[in-house]
């Protein structure tokens, strides 16, 4: 039971850096999304997963050798699937801002990640035929019924104030969220093919605690390569963009800036740091509601942290109401994947 209850709270804090991690890049002026998202994401895909690693690990070139290169390519391509959802996911922030965003994003990504994965295993029965799978089915769809109603009153918000962001757009981030919860499962399959690469850490000593973090130096750097391919590509080829008049900037903007980015970046990675010590201490048998617990939990600390930085401060009544009950709905949720755990 003590470890099911800190295995949650370990995924409330990574989910509470994922729903705040977009914050600090928000408020980043006279920067093109392309630098601000590239600079952010040399700190959370390249320098923090490797940076970790190699205190980790005793012999940093020599285990990522020894693993089986189908493995590598394997984990690599599910990181670079994930890319794809990572770039939607910081346009959809952009086009329907971040309550009505995360709402559709995650509710597509939990689906998928979630059930996916105890499919590709042959461990579907057992979803539908055991009470603690009963109980943690149960939980999926009441976490879907409170993403449901967070998103709704994320929309009913944003709608009301259309008017007051030049970029919001319904339809193309309506259709971005949808292609960024299906790509952003590919986070979900990368971390279940890395298993082999968990196992072999653990061998050489590695605490579990941080057991799962050296396969994020694969998973994070095969989305890295989609993420800088698109924001470089963009930057090289549009003439509205350009990498030397943002680096152009004076020096005080530049600093401001690059700390900005580089706080949404280390936010981004920390969410994950956090996430492998929740599965840690969640049972093997249940790992498949790890995604769970940590997508509805996200939708629930994006409604708190849009609160507490004033994005519903224009908006009263019916909106908020909602707000409340969607996040007590996921909290419902994640209680009964907690006790689908402990059956």
């Amino acid at each position: 039971m003590t470890s099911v209850v800190a295995g949650i709270g370990w995924h409330v804090i990574g989910a509470g850096m994922a729903a705040s991690f977009y914050a600090p890049i928000e408020k980043v002026k006279k920067w093109s999304w392309e630098t601000t998202w590239a600079i952010a994401g040399f700190f959370s895909w390249i320098l923090l997963p490797i940076g970790v690693s190699l205190i980790l690990l005793p012999n940093f070139r020599g285990f990522y050798a020894s693993m089986d290169s189908s493995l590598l390519l394997k984990v690599a391509l599910f990181g670079a699937m994930w890319g794809v959802g990572n770039v939607s996911y910081g346009l959809t922030m952009r086009y329907l801002g971040m309550s009505l965003g995360i709402g559709v994003a995650i509710g597509v990504t939990l689906i998928v990640g979630t059930l996916v994965p105890p499919l590709m295993h042959g461990e579907a029965a057992m979803l539908f035929t055991t009470r603690s799978g009963l109980l943690t089915m149960a939980g999926v769809l009441v976490a879907l019924v409170g993403v449901a109603v967070v998103s709704w009153a994320g929309h009913q918000k944003e709608t009301l104030e259309k008017g007051e962001s030049t970029e919001f757009n319904v339809a193309l981030g309506l259709g971005l969220a949808v292609m960024c919860g299906i790509f952003s499962s590919g986070m979900s399959f990368a971390i279940d093919a890395a298993k082999p690469m968990q196992d072999a850490a653990l061998k050489l000593g590695v605490n579990p605690l941080y057991s799962a973090l050296p396969a994020y130096v694969i998973i994070m750097g095969g989305g890295a390569i989609v993420n800088f391919a698109y924001c470089f590509i963009r930057l090289g080829t549009l003439k509205k963009l350009s990498l030397r008049a943002d680096l152009s900037q004076p020096s005080g903007t530049l600093g401001k800036n690059a700390t900005l980015a580089a706080t949404g970046g280390i936010m981004w990675y920390l969410q994950f740091f956090f996430y492998a010590w929740g599965a840690a201490n969640i049972p093997q048998s249940m790992s498949y509601v790890n995604w769970m617990l940590h997508m509805s939990i996200y939708v629930l600390c994006g409604g708190i942290v849009g609160l507490a930085l004033g994005e519903w401060k224009r908006v009263k009544g019916r909106p908020i109401q909602l707000l409340w009950a969607g996040i007590v709905i996921i909290i419902i949720a994640a209680n009964l994947v907690g006790l689908g755990m402990r059956t």
